[in-house]
């Protein structure tokens, strides 16, 4: 029963949704549904309105600081430390969580980005500051993984490098993944939420969605026409 307004609009309009273990969704709306609502309410960084939000069996707002520990997020924008180095800033984030160097240098080779470990932030092209994005999502092992359009604005093969690590981290994670390309969706998600105007409009297997269409395109045309 989530809701959240800002002013007189509904951003989420009394929703009603259940994440399992070890799944990878698709999060899909058009601009302005209600999906980065939705998850900077999970993560914490918007106080709802109404409802609750339960992880791991515990109310987030009653048990904040503990939920946040077991939560990773890449926003959309992907804030970096521009000026550190690739590995500085991680050994800053795993400090924050009491993580060893260990896990640092794991976190770093799956996520592809040994070779540019020793370079400032600013000097990685999109593709390689997604993927330190996406290594301060995951260092702390997470037991939920929430990522904002994380191929925005990447070219093709950068886009299939971050899928197949978004793929194995979802093998032992449930990740949340908002994005606008159907490819992306049908590659690495088994189940798809649909939200528009603040309403969950389908919830269902990626097939039941697709359903009589010949495509995700068509069938998220239809559905949100």
């Amino acid at each position: 029963n989530l809701t959240k307004k800002f002013a007189e609009q509904t951003a989420l309009n009394n929703i009603n949704i259940s994440i399992e273990k070890n799944e990878i969704i698709g999060l899909l709306g058009p601009n302005g549904a209600g999906k980065s609502t939705l998850m900077k309410s999970i993560v914490g960084a918007l106080k709802i309105d109404e409802g609750e939000i339960i992880f791991n069996g515990k109310n987030i707002s009653e048990n904040e600081i503990e939920s946040k520990k077991n939560i990773g997020f890449l926003p959309e924008n992907n804030p970096l430390y521009l000026e550190m180095y690739v590995k500085e800033y991680l050994q800053f984030v795993a400090n924050i969580h009491k993580i060893s160097e260990a896990r640092v240098d794991e976190v770093i080779e799956l996520v592809g980005i040994t070779p540019e470990k020793s370079k400032k932030i600013s000097q990685l092209s999109k593709g390689y500051k997604q993927r330190v994005g996406l290594a301060q999502a995951i260092i702390h092992q997470p037991d939920l993984l929430i990522l904002d359009e994380p191929t925005n604005g990447l070219d093709p093969n950068q886009i299939i490098e971050i899928r197949n690590v978004v793929k194995e981290i979802g093998r032992e994670k449930t990740v949340l993944l908002s994005t606008h390309i159907m490819q992306e969706v049908e590659a690495l998600c088994s189940r798809v939420i649909l939200i528009h105007k603040g309403n969950i409009l389908q919830d269902c297997p990626i097939e039941e969605f697709k359903g009589k269409f010949e495509s995700l395109e068509e069938a998220f045309a239809s559905y949100t026409a």
